[in-house]
């Protein structure tokens, strides 16, 4: 039978387009694969002409219908070498392309930086030499080249990258002057730890002093000349401005009311200590009338007369009330949880401390000191809200905690909402779960490695000023008559636990992997079912939702307004789904995933600023 003419061009073109499809994903293989094969990696790739490249191979994905290659991710698999040309040069339908926290070395690819379909490029961490090809993706949204050992100029080819967001070429040995980068669209913008001279353009005014500090360069937002390693400034003389010197009457006049500054503060000083030692504020300084005065909220109604002021501290405070005045402090309720109520409780003398108030203590004085030392030792740690003095009597057991202004990740990712205010944003969000991630994988190591939080949940992670994660409330699960599984706290219970009613390092695990959901969805720990009335947890509805490797409906839609994040946004859903595994035994520890958070953002050099400081996770005495 003879078919029509118009069926018979549409199967001829059927055909052809078949045949493009097949050919172009086979050539993006041979490219792969002779990457692959050319190399060296430490870690095994599953790469096989044998197996489809776009469901199975490793670090791969691939357009909807399965006929190009568009990502390519191989973070800290151990590559080592430089990058052949006409292998990933050849991928011209490559849109993200991440293989940082290798050993690559040798020059950038030029013929693979400039793919015009290449998005999003990530190679830190590497040990890349040479030069910046001036041949870049004119389609580039963000590229981050730091912490490699690139030389030579930026390109003025750059200013031409109208779509970029994010630039960081920190700790490189770059030169010369920095180029006028007038792009509209960047956010992001990291110079520093290079050997720039000169000084900044204009265009480059609004990014901050820390985007440009460790080079020979001056500007504006600088107030000097910034160096590698900057001299202090003098204010007497400075060579910056006009050459002649002051006069000796000058000099004089300086340093007379110089020294006349610092004999003041000395004195100032000096009195305050003086006050604090020899003023203490307890009851014996006050009069009759103010002992007949009562708290606005008490917390303390079980307290035995004959054990008053016995509020034992930790070595090292340096508070001088005592638990009358902790009693007698004005009290707020800020919440109550599984293990008793909070109150935020308001000295006389000024400082603010918050009291959390258990209930159904069942261990005796002498275990309860002991677990409570236990807690002092433990929270020694950055990430880790430390435990300042505690109370026991048979009726009444106090805990006493600095108070953080800051509040907590639950009220910043939710209250926010209700407040009309921003959401967090996704450098937040990611600093944040660290510093949970680094406190709790603390915790674990601690006490021979038996140690258990068991009420991991959002509100249960505090933050700093610089948005650090703390963890608090630890060391109270085994103080507990029996553990209980509030309604309210339900979501973030692994399934053993809700079984069994035994908490464990690895439910530990689960809970945080309900945190990180949280903080990647939006969504609270329980959600509604669509279409439904009840309720499910959070895990079940990512996967519910996840129907593919990557989908943009699990994130939160406050994320997807930064266009350079979508690699780290999926590398963390893969993160908290390994957490939330129904096998205990499937489940990382928490050290892995502490690592493998790093990973997303290694050697934050921020962060570990400011964990080399000392603990982060209190306030000043108000």
């Amino acid at each position: 039978m003879k078919l029509p003419s118009h069926f018979a061009t549409f199967a001829f073109l059927f055909l052809c387009s078949i045949a493009e499809t097949i050919a172009d994903l086979n050539s993006d293989k041979h490219a792969l694969l002779q990457f692959s094969a050319t190399v060296p990696h430490g870690r095994k790739l599953n790469w096989s002409p044998d197996i489809p490249a776009c469901t199975s191979w490793i670090g791969i994905n691939c357009t909807k219908d399965g006929s190009r290659v568009i990502g390519l991710h191989l973070p800290a698999v151990g590559l080592h070498g430089p990058i052949p040309s006409d292998t990933l040069g050849k991928l011209d339908a490559l849109i993200i392309l991440s293989l940082r926290s290798n050993r690559l070395s040798g020059n950038l690819p030029p013929d693979l930086l400039s793919l015009p379909s290449l998005r999003y490029v990530n190679l830190q961490h590497n040990n890349f030499s040479g030069y910046i090809p001036s041949s870049l993706s004119p389609n580039m949204d963000f590229l981050d080249l730091s912490f490699n050992s690139l030389t030579g100029t930026i390109p003025t080819t750059v200013q031409n990258l109208t779509n970029l967001t994010g630039l960081d070429l920190q700790n490189n040995s770059l030169v010369g002057h920095i180029p006028n980068l007038n792009l509209p669209r960047l956010r992001l913008l990291n110079l520093s730890f290079n050997n720039f001279n000169g000084t900044i353009p204009s265009s480059l005014h609004k990014f901050p002093v820390s985007s440009f500090v460790g080079n020979h360069i001056c500007g504006p937002a600088l107030n000097q000349c910034l160096t590698i390693n900057p001299p202090s400034p003098s204010p007497i003389y400075s060579p910056q401005k006009s050459g002649k010197k002051p006069s000796i009457g000058a000099i004089i006049a300086i340093a007379t009311g110089c020294s006349a500054l610092v004999f003041f503060m000395l004195l100032f000083i000096t009195l305050c200590c003086i006050k604090r030692k020899n003023c203490p504020v307890s009851l014996a300084s006050k009069g009759k009338s103010s002992r007949s005065e009562k708290p606005k909220e008490d917390f303390g109604s079980g307290v035995q007369e004959a054990e008053k002021n016995k509020l034992v501290f930790f070595e090292g405070c340096s508070y001088s009330f005592d638990l009358e005045d902790l009693l007698r402090a004005s009290a707020e309720v800020l919440g109550k949880g599984s293990y008793g109520t909070t109150y935020k409780a308001i000295l006389e003398e000024g400082t603010t401390m918050v009291v959390k108030r258990l209930r159904e203590v069942v261990m005796g004085k002498r275990e309860f000191e002991q677990q409570m030392e236990m807690v002092g030792r433990v929270g020694r740690h950055p990430n880790l809200v430390p435990l300042r003095a505690y109370y026991y009597s048979k009726d009444e057991k106090l805990l006493v905690y600095d108070y953080n202004a800051s509040g907590s990740f639950s009220s910043l990712l939710h209250g926010n909402r209700e407040s009309g205010r921003s959401s967090p944003d996704w450098d937040s969000r990611l600093k944040i779960c660290l510093g949970a991630a680094q406190g709790i994988a603390h915790l674990h190591s601690s006490g021979g490695g038996k140690f258990v939080h068991g009420n991991i949940k959002s509100s249960n992670v505090l933050l700093t000023q610089d948005f650090h994660g703390c963890i608090s409330d630890f060391g109270l699960t085994s103080l507990m008559s029996s553990p209980t599984v509030p309604c309210r706290t339900v979501g973030y219970r692994a399934p053993e636990v809700i079984e069994t009613r035994k908490f464990t390092q690895s439910s530990d695990v689960y809970s945080f992997g309900v945190l990180l959901l949280e903080m990647l969805t939006g969504k609270a720990a329980v959600v509604q079912s669509p279409g439904h009335e009840d309720v499910v947890d959070l895990p079940r509805w990512v996967q519910s939702v996840v129907r593919e490797e990557w989908t943009a409906e699990v994130f939160d839609v406050e994320l997807m307004k930064y266009r350079n994040v979508e690699e780290e946004l999926v590398q963390m859903l893969q993160i908290a789904m390994a957490c939330v595994a129904m096998l205990p035994d499937m489940r990382p520890s928490m050290e892995e995933v502490t690592k493998m958070i790093e990973e997303i953002r290694p050697f934050d050099t921020e962060n570990q600023h400011s964990l080399d400081q000392g603990s982060n996770c209190t306030t000043p005495e108000i």
